[in-house]
């Protein structure tokens, strides 16, 4: 439900240069210690991933493959780890700032991925644990837009090959918005 939810979200992040908004276009979600794609499949709980294990609400940032930052959403309450992965958007505001921290000219790539989407709003492991449901240095808000439900297409994840049967499972969620 919070995924499907935060499709058409804004998310607005306090840089330096200023302030940069991007309209969320695409989620994953997770769903805890019974999915095998979480990262807190089993129970697993790490200094890695304490933030899922927390408040909903909060940011749980996370490095992978040695290079890319990934931005999740929790979504329940302390000890049920579940989250949403932050895998696009669209820039509503600051495109001159998101595309020289991504070194990209304009482009409908420009934040197609949950790396990128980091990369061009600045996020990495600082912001871990941030409160998303209040402005601070990044927070979510709703303008108001309107998403009709025949403008999201469920798909399965990305990336999750090795959880098995998890990998399959149709909880990524993408807005269409091509009229």
């Amino acid at each position: 439900m919070v995924a499907r939810a935060l499709l058409g979200k804004v998310l607005l992040r306090r840089l330096p240069e200023g302030l940069a908004a991007v309209r969320i276009t695409e989620v994953e979600a997770y769903l805890g210690v019974g999915d095998a794609a979480a990262h807190t499949f089993g129970g697993r709980r790490t200094a890695r991933n304490e933030t899922m294990w927390g408040e909903a609400g909060r940011l749980y940032v996370y490095f992978t493959y040695g290079m890319h930052h990934c931005a999740n959403v929790t979504t329940r309450a302390p000890g049920q780890p579940e989250a949403v992965l932050l895998r696009g958007g669209v820039v509503v505001a600051g495109a001159e700032m998101v595309r020289a921290r991504r070194r990209r000219s304009a482009g409908s790539r420009l934040l197609d991925g949950p790396a990128k989407l980091c990369q061009g709003l600045g996020i990495d492991r600082t912001l871990d644990g941030a409160d998303v449901t209040v402005p601070g240095e990044v927070w979510l808000a709703d303008d108001g837009a309107v998403v009709p439900r025949n403008r999201i297409c469920a798909r399965v994840r990305v990336g999750v090959a090795y959880a098995g049967a998890a990998a399959a499972w149709p909880l990524r969620f993408v807005l269409d918005l091509e009229p």
